[in-house]
């Protein structure tokens, strides 16, 4: 399975919008901290580039959940539902509706997300995201 993130620029000081594509299908918004030339702790959007997608374990949200693996000075970096940039902490929020600096319909589409990853994963596919 492979995921794309395709970024837009919005000029926004606090977030990056962005489309998330499933095997080159569109799928859903995305809201994410601000990309930065230096990263600030819990306010900077992943680098740029393509990374290997798990499913495990987060301590954090207590269930399984889609991790980005060996992102460069970032540990954590997981898909899940949010509603502001505010829910990120650098990780990807997915969303149906997108408005400026907030995402609508974020659990419902998470969910359909995973039921799509967890497809995958049955099928022994490789899950991998490039964000551009």
């Amino acid at each position: 399975m492979k995921l794309k993130l395709v970024r837009e620029h919005d000029n926004s000081k606090e977030h990056t919008h962005g489309k998330l594509f499933i095997n080159d299908v569109g799928f859903c918004h995305t809201l994410e901290d601000k990309e930065r030339k230096v990263k600030i702790k819990g306010k900077t959007a992943i680098p740029c580039g393509t990374y290997k997608v798990i499913v495990s374990m987060s301590a954090r949200f207590n269930q399984l959940m889609p991790l980005l693996l060996n992102v460069p000075n970032f540990t954590g970096v997981r898909i899940h539902s949010g509603n502001t940039d505010q829910d990120t902490e650098g990780c990807i929020l997915v969303g149906l509706y997108l408005h400026d600096g907030f995402i609508t319909k974020s659990r419902i589409t998470y969910i359909e997300l995973m039921k799509r990853i967890n497809s995958a994963r049955a099928k022994k596919e490789d899950i991998t995201i490039e964000i551009i």
